[in-house]
């Protein structure tokens, strides 16, 4: 590693960290803004193949330099790169960049499918290097009081959970739908969010057995067709006897833009997550206990950034290798075998 890189990754105080973004189309964007507003992190270098993409960014950070591309950002004194770029890309993008010495936060999925994710994990392990992944769900208020409750046992043995994304429109970048640029349909889109969500709250337990379903334009299809998949369903069985049920879909006819929830029961009692109204954006909490019901949160909440932020503090901090991210290589586990299992 050169002396410039290496310098440029010591822990950096309370100074902001030194941010490269690769790919600033909408999702890239906001998390750059979000960082920026929090003062955890400031925009250098920005990279991205659209002149329009890149000067919308530049209107969030008008002092960033912009490059031509990886490469050439790479060449930057930075101490993290944030990568929004097609999902074909990001695993060898965040190794290259880890193995540069930069840290990493990368838009889901981390990679297509586990091996890919595992040598991520790899590369940051070696490099002694923060590596991150916007799981966004986890940091609603929400899911985190759902958590707690889960983890203080409050529910309960939980023997069942059901998790739901129904995307009315479905993605509008023509790279989704081609299965060697995207890994899959809908379940690497929105079931990565899913099965993150479940086993993240009921702390990474042993995945027994998966049993699945894909649908292509109401046909059913296997996990190796060529096309990729706008409906799936999936009964994932966990080791402690937890069954939980996955379904996930782009452009379902369901009289609303968007249909996402969480749902876990125990013999204790249960508690939900779910979107008001079909947004994509507000969701209530709830605790169940038989008929009754208790509020756990509430609507409007700024949620979608804290992943980034919270990646970024970490790095503002000098935050290094965190063994937890081995727990997105479990999530990506779950993904393949909803692939192969149908």
């Amino acid at each position: 590693m050169n002396e410039v890189l290496r310098s440029s990754t010591m822990p950096a105080g309370s100074r902001p960290a030194r941010l490269g973004f690769l790919g600033v189309g909408w999702i890239g964007r906001h998390r750059m803004e979000a960082i920026l507003s929090s003062g955890a992190g400031e925009a250098v270098v920005i990279a991205d193949a659209s002149p329009e993409m890149v000067e919308e960014a530049r209107r969030i950070a008008p002092a960033a330099k912009v490059v031509d591309g990886f490469d050439e950002l790479l060449r930057h004194e930075l101490d993290g790169i944030v990568i929004a770029t097609p999902s074909a890309q990001h695993a060898a993008q965040s190794i290259q960049a880890l193995e540069a010495g930069f840290a990493v936060f990368c838009q889901k999925p981390l990679s297509r499918n586990a091996r890919e994710v595992e040598a991520v994990v790899d590369a940051a392990r070696k490099a002694d290097r923060l590596l991150g992944v916007d799981l966004s769900y986890r940091h609603t208020q929400g899911m985190e009081h759902i958590h707690t409750l889960l983890q203080n046992g409050e529910l309960g043995s939980v023997y069942a959970v059901d998790l739901v994304f129904h995307n009315a429109y479905g993605p509008d970048k023509p790279w989704f739908y081609d299965k060697q640029l995207s890994g899959g349909g809908c379940v690497m889109d929105l079931g990565i969010h899913l099965a993150d969500l479940a086993l993240w709250a009921l702390d990474f337990p042993q995945v027994e057995k998966v049993s699945s379903q894909l649908f292509h334009q109401g046909r059913r299809i296997s996990g190796q067709a060529a096309e990729v998949e706008d409906f799936a369903t999936a009964t994932i069985e966990l080791s402690m006897g937890t069954v939980l049920r996955l379904t996930c879909s782009w452009r379902l006819q369901a009289g609303t833009d968007a249909i996402i929830g969480a749902s876990f029961y125990g013999t204790g009692g249960g508690a939900e997550m779910r979107n008001v109204s079909g947004s994509f954006y507000d969701f209530v909490a709830e605790r169940f206990q038989g008929t009754s019901r208790a509020p756990l949160s509430e609507p409007p909440e700024a949620w979608g950034g804290r992943a980034a932020v919270d990646w970024a503090r970490r790095l503002q901090s000098g935050g290094r290798f965190d063994p937890a991210c081995s727990e997105y290589t479990a999530a990506a586990a779950v993904i393949d075998q909803i692939y192969s299992a149908a």
